[in-house]
């Protein structure tokens, strides 16, 4: 009977195929500085920010008011069908939504939207320490295999349109954080194409001053189209109340007039001269703008609190089951249903973009062209196994006692004779410690060995609390280790898959996975979620770790 039934499974799944690659959502892609579909019809994002926001903890150091944990919207059909109608009712073809958790199931929510032409524009950092941190900077193992984790995940579904690898990471002081975030786009471009794909990779940016906002635009798009963003995101919010083209766009459009990648508004919609009008949506799709930017996405969906104000557009019930629509939202669905955005230029006639020269660093823009390295997970894992002194915390709960130790181990080690530069780096100068792409636990463990060693090996100078483990297997010393592990400290190449346990997850990500802080989300606050199981095991342990990681960075 077996053996009978196989044709019939067969041909019915062929069906099944067939049928839905007839209606397949239409392909996007990427020409020069114009998105196209299939048809050459030109394509404009007509977006909507959607994310409901997680829990936001004020206080000094979270000036953003960015959320610490986030609810992946993309991960509750119920939801997903009951939003579809107002989202299709809008005329929105594109949601962006800012953090995901890679454990979940995507499909029913991918599926509803795609099958209502909605595409998707997936951040893939998450908040607290699942990004490039602003205050301690890393493009390392943990965030490379986060980033690559959340692809693999959404390499089946055929409404994705880009990732972006940061939100916001560099502002006008921080703007030597750059080369992390090029280093990020770089790696993931990599491997997407050796996945063959051609889903976009981009950045969203915050509108700051044209000295540094430009030049970061120009950096991020500079070189190659191996290491240059194919997707520019300007959040911006300078059109506010009853404004015109000439009053809050005609500056920053001609300032992007020769830009060589597509550019779209990542965010707008300012909330400083209610009631929002969203005029700037029409003027955003008409052509006083199609020259230079390709849609924009509207901010927000769910309410969301920030620094500035409430956003938000639509308020769900407490039980989830409805949502109330406001006169913000009505207005937006008259100006998105009344525009028509020139399909121009042909996608025969639109230029291939070319890579100009990358901008050297200015006082504005302290950026260097060096970038770090790829990340090697399995040097750092070679270089782990090897240490002398190993971190083994006493506690699953072992964040605070990593921070306090990798605080401790690198004050003790500076008395010793010894440092911590080789696990820092610094953006501005290029110079990036041989250790600069590994895992934070790595990390510190090796400095737990330097001191060990550094100190005759006592065993009390790896005891660090009841916190370390001699490693008896131990051959060699910990900067021979590293030297020999980590053979290439500066090489970039195609990262791999990562690896993974018998149980499908990945091995690496259940230990430590994030950057430092919070900057996966907006500075509007939507960078939120359920944290993912492989995430969330090393998320609090960097928020510690940051503090003292500027200390690290190599001068």
């Amino acid at each position: 009977m077996l053996v009978s039934l196989q044709p019939v499974v067969l041909a019915t799944a062929v069906a099944t195929l067939l049928a839905s690659r007839v209606a397949a959502i239409p392909k996007v892609t990427r020409t020069g500085r114009y998105l196209y579909q299939e048809d050459g019809t030109r394509f404009y994002i007509r977006g909507i920010a959607y994310q409901e926001q997680g829990e936001v903890v004020e206080s000094d150091d979270n000036e953003f008011l960015e959320p610490s944990t986030f609810i992946d919207p993309l991960a509750i059909p119920a939801a997903c069908t009951r939003d579809v109608e107002y989202l299709t009712q809008a005329n929105i073809n594109t949601i962006r939504v800012y953090s995901v958790n890679s454990t979940l199931n995507h499909d029913s929510c991918m599926k509803t939207f795609s099958d209502a032409g909605i595409y998707t524009i997936i951040d893939l950092a998450l908040p607290l320490n699942g990004s490039i941190a602003r205050d301690a900077p890393s493009w390392s193992t943990n965030l490379l295999n986060q980033y690559l984790n959340t692809i693999d995940v959404f390499s089946k579904y055929d409404n994705v349109l880009a990732y972006n690898v940061g939100n916001e990471v560099v502002l006008g002081d921080s703007t030597q954080l750059a080369p992390y975030v090029k280093a990020a786009a770089r790696d993931v471009k990599a491997y997407l194409k050796s996945k063959s794909s051609d889903v976009l990779v981009g950045y969203a940016a915050i509108n700051g001053a044209s000295t540094w906002r430009n030049v970061l635009a120009d950096y991020l798009s500079c070189g190659s189209d191996a290491t240059a963003i194919d997707l520019y995101g300007l959040n911006d919010y300078s059109w506010c109340g009853d404004s015109s083209f000439q009053s809050s766009y005609a500056g920053t459009t001609s300032q992007f007039a020769d830009y060589n990648v597509v550019a779209y508004f990542s965010e707008f919609g300012c909330i400083s001269s209610p009631p929002r009008l969203w005029t700037e949506a029409a003027a955003l799709l008409s052509s006083d703008m199609s020259s230079v930017w390709s849609g924009g996405i509207a901010f927000s969906y769910f309410p969301a609190a920030s620094a500035a104000g409430q956003f938000g557009m639509v308020t769900v019930s407490t039980d989830g089951n409805t949502i109330t629509t406001s006169s913000d939202w009505d207005r937006l669905v008259t100006q998105y249903g009344g525009v028509s955005p020139p399909n121009s230029p042909a996608q025969s006639s639109a230029s291939a973009s070319t890579y100009g020269t990358c901008p050297s660093a200015t006082t504005d823009f302290l950026a260097s062209n060096t970038l770090p390295p790829t990340p090697n997970e399995s040097a750092c894992n070679c270089l782990e196994n090897a240490l002398s002194c190993q971190f083994t915390p006493q506690t699953s709960n072992y964040s605070v006692v990593a921070g306090e130790l990798i605080n401790t181990g690198c004050s003790l080690l500076g008395e010793s004779g010894g440092s911590c530069t080789e696990i820092g780096g610094d953006g501005q100068t290029g110079v990036y410690g041989r250790l600069s792409g590994c895992d934070p636990i790595v990390k510190l463990s090796f400095v737990m060995s330097s001191y060990y060693e550094a100190n005759g090996k006592q065993a009390t100078a790896c005891d660090f609390a009841g916190n370390g483990t001699v490693n008896a297997a131990s051959q060699a010393s910990a900067a021979p280790a590293a030297s020999s592990c980590i053979a290439s400290p500066s090489a970039t190449f195609v990262p791999s898959a990562p690896a993974t346990t018998a149980g499908g997850s990945a091995s690496t990500s259940t230990r430590a996975s994030g950057g430092s802080n919070g900057n996966g989300g907006s500075s509007s606050g939507n960078g939120n979620g359920a944290a993912s199981t492989n995430a969330l095991a090393g998320i609090a342990i960097m928020g510690v770790v940051a503090l003292a990681s500027a200390a690290w960075t190599l001068v």
